[in-house]
């Protein structure tokens, strides 16, 4: 796994040793990012279940100006630190341990608004129907930001609230993507 372009481009990321974390394949990243394309440019980005921290470090190293990133295991949040400091990125990103749940709802309740957050959660667990109830009592997205969501092809994306829509879904493999854009 590596940064596929921007300040850290070609740097490898260090994943875990075993498979409790699923990292978003270097394919799938790529053409999300394209997808996203300039839109990553000085934006604020919440890495919601962060594993690695491969998708907030991409969008770091595309130009987001301010990365954080949540998780509640201490083994991934040990990688998230490591690769963080392989980036030299120190200084844009934050790592919060904890449900991605509570905190994303307690960043709210600071203030705290995203441009992009990225929902990449352990597959069929509920965690995307538990982000976006979150995100209806909390939205913590700015006007026009965009929550994308990596799912299995075999889950269904669960109903929106007011405000959300679903501009964009594409399918890899046994993979979709979803682009969730927040409108009010």
């Amino acid at each position: 796994m590596r940064i596929i372009t921007g300040r850290a481009r070609g740097l490898k990321l260090t994943v875990p040793k075993n498979y409790d974390v699923r990292p978003t394949a270097d394919r799938v990243k790529e053409s999300l990012f394209s997808i996203i394309g300039a839109r990553i440019m000085d934006a604020k980005v919440l890495d919601l279940f962060a594993g690695t921290g491969n998708l907030g470090l991409e969008s770091w190293s595309r130009g987001a100006s301010e990365v954080t990133f949540i998780d509640l295991s201490r083994e991934s949040l040990k990688l998230v630190q490591s690769n963080i400091e392989k980036c030299k990125a120190q200084e844009d990103c934050h790592v919060i341990k904890g449900s991605c749940v509570e905190v994303a709802a307690n960043l709210y309740r600071k203030g705290e608004r995203f441009d992009f957050a990225f929902c990449d959660p352990p597959y069929s667990k509920g965690w995307i129907e538990k982000i976006i109830a979150v995100l209806e009592k909390n939205p913590f997205l700015n006007n026009g930001g965009y929550l994308i969501v990596e799912r299995s092809a075999h889950d269904e994306l669960p109903a929106l609230p007011t405000g959300y829509s679903c501009v964009r879904t594409e399918k890899y493999g046994e993979t979709k993507v979803d682009f969730i854009l927040y409108e009010i």
